[in-house]
């Protein structure tokens, strides 16, 4: 990885004259009180290394009478000089070669100068530098847009199945119904059997009768039949028992039910559609259970395709296309999480570049600084930052566009004067 071992800065926005060489790992503090020169360093870096689109809109320190000068020394040798009339780029490497502006954008990520643009970037373009880093950009969108197709088809099945069982909890149902439609010619031929049996039954009691009252004529002539008599008598006995042994059954209830056939019949037709209408909004609950097991299936697959990528910090993972870290989007992260989530990200964008400028480290406690400190040199990447402080946690304090120990080493008596100021020398 590239860093920067040495860098020097002249009359550039609010800077004077500042010499700093960024601790090799972690983190390089620049701080001062508002308005001094801090973000300016960062700006010359930025200049200096990305090019001309990063060139401040005035460059020129007011008030100055000599032009800019920029002088960064990298890790790998190169020099990088802007400074003269036009404030041109040189780049010298190590054995003394000169190159330009392409040579450092080998090597020199956009995103690690320009943080900010990545921080206020949307959260679905966020998700997708983190996704490019990775490389399962397209497996991840193809399981999010079968999850998306998945979740629409099971918000339809859902709300049909609600509404199947609405309109099935509306319908009338008679409990006392038979489950089955009635037929009014089969009551008609139960009527039939009955009335046929019963006329059986009568003919029974007709031959009883008629065996009673030949009874009667032998009994005249008991005399003279008392062997026939005794034959009768015995065909009476069985003829008794039978006829005790028969009951005659009613027709009154078929009668009226084949009277209430139609009424009967339009119970039974309401109660097998209230049926019906549950056995749908079953089917559909159940399509609905099968969606859903389908879409954790896939939310399983997204889980394991994302754990088994290399991503560049712990807890960092993508949902619905938006970027989260511990669970967290990003406007629910704090500002020291979005910070190290941001560094984390554009420093696997080019690992050659091992470095990274971050405005405004304020919003870090002392101790969250220390944490992102350690985390960087354990990443063994360089961070350059500003911060509004003048404690112990800085590297460098910038007072009124000089290190304090510039302003410190110089009389107010030896200052340089305005407009007739000297180039400074290192």
């Amino acid at each position: 990885m590239i860093k920067i071992n040495k860098l020097e800065i002249e009359n550039v926005k609010r800077v004077k004259a500042v010499k700093l060489e960024p601790t090799k790992n972690g983190l390089t503090v620049i701080g001062g009180r508002n308005g001094q020169g801090k973000t300016s360093i960062l700006d010359s870096i930025a200049w200096a290394l990305g090019g001309n689109k990063f060139k401040p809109s005035q460059p020129h320190r007011e008030g100055s009478v000599l032009p800019p000068r920029l002088h960064i020394t990298m890790s790998n040798g190169l020099e990088v000089r802007r400074d003269g009339k036009n404030s041109d780029l040189k780049v010298i490497d190590p054995s003394g070669n000169k190159a330009g502006q392409q040579l450092l954008n080998e090597f020199v990520e956009e995103l690690a100068i320009n943080l900010p643009k990545f921080m206020q970037s949307s959260s679905s373009e966020k998700a997708k530098t983190l996704l490019q880093i990775i490389g399962v950009g397209e497996q991840l969108l193809a399981l999010e847009q079968k999850e998306k197709e998945l979740y629409n088809e099971r918000h339809m099945i859902g709300q049909i199945a609600d509404q199947k069982k609405k309109f099935a909890e509306e319908q009338t149902y008679y409990p006392e119904a038979p489950h089955e439609l009635v037929s009014a010619s089969e009551l008609i031929k139960q009527q039939q059997a009955i009335l046929a049996k019963n006329a059986e039954n009568g003919r029974i009691r007709a031959q009883r009768d008629s065996l009673k009252q030949r009874q009667a004529e032998l009994d005249s002539e008991i005399a003279r039949l008392i062997e026939e008599k005794a034959k009768v008598d015995q065909q009476l006995v069985i003829a008794e028992k039978s006829a005790l042994d028969l009951h005659d059954e009613s027709t009154e209830e078929l009668e009226r039910n084949i009277e209430q056939v139609d009424e009967i019949n339009r119970k039974v037709r309401a109660n097998l559609d209230k049926d019906k209408a549950f056995e749908d909004a079953q089917e559909y609950k159940n399509q609905y259970l099968e969606l859903n097991e389908a879409i954790e299936n896939i939310r399983k697959d997204k889980r394991k395709l994302l754990d088994d990528a290399e991503l560049p910090l712990p807890g960092l993972s993508v949902s619905d296309g938006e970027l989260l870290y511990k669970g967290q989007r990003w406007d629910n992260m704090s500002g020291a999480e979005q910070l190290k989530v941001s560094t984390a990200i554009v420093r696997k964008l080019k690992p050659e570049c091992g470095f990274i400028l971050i405005d405004k480290l304020e919003q870090m406690d002392l101790e969250t600084l220390e944490e992102f400190g350690k985390w960087l040199e354990q990443e063994q990447l360089q961070a350059i930052a500003t911060r509004v402080s003048t404690g112990d946690e800085c590297s460098i304090i910038i007072s009124d566009g000089y290190s304090e120990e510039r302003v410190q080493a110089t009389s107010a008596s030896s200052r340089p004067v305005e407009p007739e100021e000297p180039k400074y020398q290192f």
